[in-house]
């Protein structure tokens, strides 16, 4: 994590530069402002890694010595056939659309996405997945 920690640092550093930049050479400010908000974000991310990065053990992407195997593992639990984040993709996709086309579609793609939303939530609650 060091070394995540590292790199979004020197990238606060190159945005900082560009965005001070940006603004003297362009007198733009939404641009200025979007690029010290982007310096600000990058920010809290490389001293959240950094800050971390203290209190765990070292990982294997910190050690120059390391091998690709050595962080092998189980990487964590997926659902193997959940239909949940297809309704969740159908409502949003239904929301976004109607920012275009219409502010009443987003009565279709609310229950959509609540159906999705509570189902992937409560999924290992019910049915053969309930856990005993």
């Amino acid at each position: 994590m060091k070394i995540q920690g590292k790199m979004f640092l020197w990238l606060s550093a190159f945005v900082l530069a560009m965005a001070i930049l940006y603004g003297l050479w362009s007198k733009e400010p939404v641009g200025t402002t979007a690029l010290f908000l982007s310096f600000g974000l990058t920010v809290m991310i490389g001293f959240y890694l950094a800050f971390t990065a203290k209190r765990v053990d070292a990982m294997a992407q910190d050690d120059k010595e390391a091998d690709v195997a050595d962080e092998a593992g189980e990487v964590g639990f997926f659902s193997p056939h959940s239909w949940q984040p297809l309704s969740l993709a159908i409502g949003g996709g239904f929301a976004f659309l109607g920012v275009a086309i219409g502010w009443w579609l987003l009565f279709f793609s609310l229950p959509l996405i609540l159906v999705g939303l509570f189902g992937w939530v409560f999924e290992y609650y019910r049915g053969e997945n309930q856990n005993q």
